[in-house]
């Protein structure tokens, strides 16, 4: 649909007290994005404005998450009703449809938003349309009245429904878009006259029926609707988000060999004919082009990884990673800000940070790039085709030309021009006979003790 005026209330005052967490509850992350995250991503396509989160006193990290909208602060948890009147002042003059949605239910489509708005914008005009759902468990949650005709009458909260009222399996989300032109005109008349004492935003539909006004409902799957109100629902909605995640990759042409054990971050981009091994985890910012073999066991995060490189099994990709066409990075190798251009090798038990490596360079085993000297990073360079050799110790900021061959267990704290060979090691000394001596000599002194 096209974008049109249209504003949205995101609920996010909640304490989250099942949670047991110091963190707002609707910043818990799911495949990497903290839940309002998502929320806000799937309204971003309406060009919805603004966009006011209601938070509660004290939950400035969530104000800073989702800024640049603004937030207002529901002083009292006094009901759904309360916490959207906290909103009027951030709201301005604001016109048109209004959306009401919630912090903690994240996976509401784009889709689904454009449903509530065009039944908003039908030709009957309904001041508000809720959005329906038909979980297996109907539970606690509150039902929506429908009339002979379909046109919806009331919203009953569990609370305070007749045994009939709960037998309803059309169940209230608490998402809705209203008009807002009478928003604010009936959540003044709504009390707390009900079992918790609170002001629901529900009541806001019986009393626009009253006035003779339509209200409606439209009914979305109830796996888009779920809510997280504890760690358990937090673990059943990562799992849920994974399974959609896995199932784009494979759609979109990747091997995972084992789905259920791979671990998908919300924006994790994969090219075509990549391979996946069990146990791999993507966190936020990873790019895999075309071609690319993920051994089992490999963390990759904020990295980029170009067409027909291999990488693991047992790799770790940190933050700043740049793996280049074709290139390898092996088993117990971590990068970390560090590219590796077409063709480099890191195969084995490797420590590549703040580095730069060249095309055709090969790293041998044990190697490290020491990058920090306690307060400071500083930067290697190793040139093109150079060769560095196993257990070595590269002391930044350093550069070794290309071409270059750095013998196996240097410490190199100088640049190395291109095509030398650079030792830095203590000479070899042998003592003949002094393995046979010192042995003798231990013997002894364990004899006399024993």
């Amino acid at each position: 649909m096209a974008k049109s005026t249209a504003a949205a209330i995101v609920l996010a005052a909640g304490k989250g007290t099942r949670m047991k967490s110091d963190l707002p509850k609707v910043l818990h992350p799911i495949a990497g994005r903290p839940m309002i995250g998502h929320v806000l991503a799937s309204l971003a396509p309406l060009g919805a404005a603004p966009v006011v989160v209601v938070v509660a006193p004290g939950m400035e990290a969530v104000s800073a998450a989702v800024a640049p909208h603004p937030s207002a602060i529901q002083a009292e948890q006094l009901g759904t009703g309360h916490a959207v009147l906290a909103a009027k002042e951030a709201l301005g003059q604001a016109a048109g449809d209004i959306l009401i949605l919630y912090g903690d239910t994240p996976f509401i489509s784009t889709a689904t938003f454009e449903r509530l708005l065009a039944r908003r914008r039908a030709a009957d005009r309904p001041a508000a349309v809720v959005l329906g759902m038909r979980p297996a468990d109907p539970g606690e949650y509150g039902r929506l009245i429908l009339d002979g005709e379909g046109r919806l009458e009331a919203i009953v909260e569990h609370r305070d429904a007749t045994a009939a009222q709960r037998g309803i399996g059309l169940c209230n989300s608490g998402v809705m878009a209203v008009d807002g032109a009478l928003l604010w005109e009936l959540l003044a008349e709504v009390g707390n006259g009900n079992a918790k004492g609170e002001y629901y935003l529900t009541d806001i539909v019986a009393l626009a029926r009253q006035r003779g006004l339509a209200c409606a409902s439209v009914e979305a799957p109830a796996e888009e609707l779920v809510g997280i109100n504890s760690r358990a629902e937090l673990a059943a909605a990562e799992a849920l988000l994974q399974g959609r995640l896995r199932d784009r990759a494979m759609a979109e042409g990747t091997t995972l060999v084992d789905p259920s054990s791979v671990w998908f971050s919300f924006d994790t981009r994969l090219g075509r004919d990549v391979t996946v091994g069990p146990h791999v985890i993507f966190g936020p910012g990873v790019e895999v082009a075309d071609g690319v073999n993920i051994y089992p066991f490999s963390h990759i995060v904020g990295a980029r990884i170009e067409t027909g490189a291999v990488i693991g099994p047992f790799a770790r990709l940190r933050p700043g990673s740049v793996i280049g066409a074709k290139a390898r990075v092996g088993n117990f190798v971590e990068t970390k800000n560090a590219t590796l251009a077409a063709g480099a090798k890191a195969n084995h038990l490797t420590y590549l940070g703040d580095a730069k490596v060249g095309a055709g360079v090969n790293i041998g085993a044990g190697t490290i790039t020491c990058n920090y000297d306690g307060f400071l990073k500083y930067e290697t360079v190793i040139g093109a085709g150079a060769f560095i050799g196993s257990n070595s110790a590269l002391v930044a900021p350093v550069t070794v030309g290309e071409r270059a061959v750095i013998a196996a267990g240097s410490v190199i704290t100088q640049d190395v021009p291109a095509d030398a060979l650079a030792v830095a090691r203590v000479r070899q000394v042998e003592k003949p006979g002094w393995a046979s001596l010192f042995r003798a000599k231990m013997q002894k002194l364990k004899q006399s003790r024993s």
